[in-house]
C-alpha cells in the first residue's frame, strides 16, 4: 500500500484498515514461531503498512487539534 492511498482514504476506513492489519501481524507472527510461515517478507511489508497508517491518522490528528 503506498502512502498516496492511505492518505485518500477516510479516517474510518483508515481505523478498519489498522484493525485488520493488526489482526493479520499477530497472525504472522504466531505462523512464524509455529515454523509455518511460507512469506517472511509479509511481516515487513504488513509492519510498514500499519506504520503508514498510524502516521497518517497522526497527522490528521495533530492537525483537527
Amino acid at each position: 500500500m503506498k502512502a498516496a492511498d492511505v492518505r485518500a482514504k477516510s479516517h474510518d476506513e483508515l481505523t478498519t484498515e489498522l484493525l485488520v492489519l493488526k489482526k493479520e501481524a499477530f497472525n504472522l507472527r504466531f505462523q512464524a514461531s509455529s515454523g509455518q510461515l511460507e512469506n517472511t517478507a509479509r511481516v515487513r511489508q504488513v509492519r510498514r503498512d500499519i506504520a503508514r497508517i498510524q502516521t497518517v491518522l497522526n497527522a490528521t490528528a495533530a492537525k483537527g487539534a
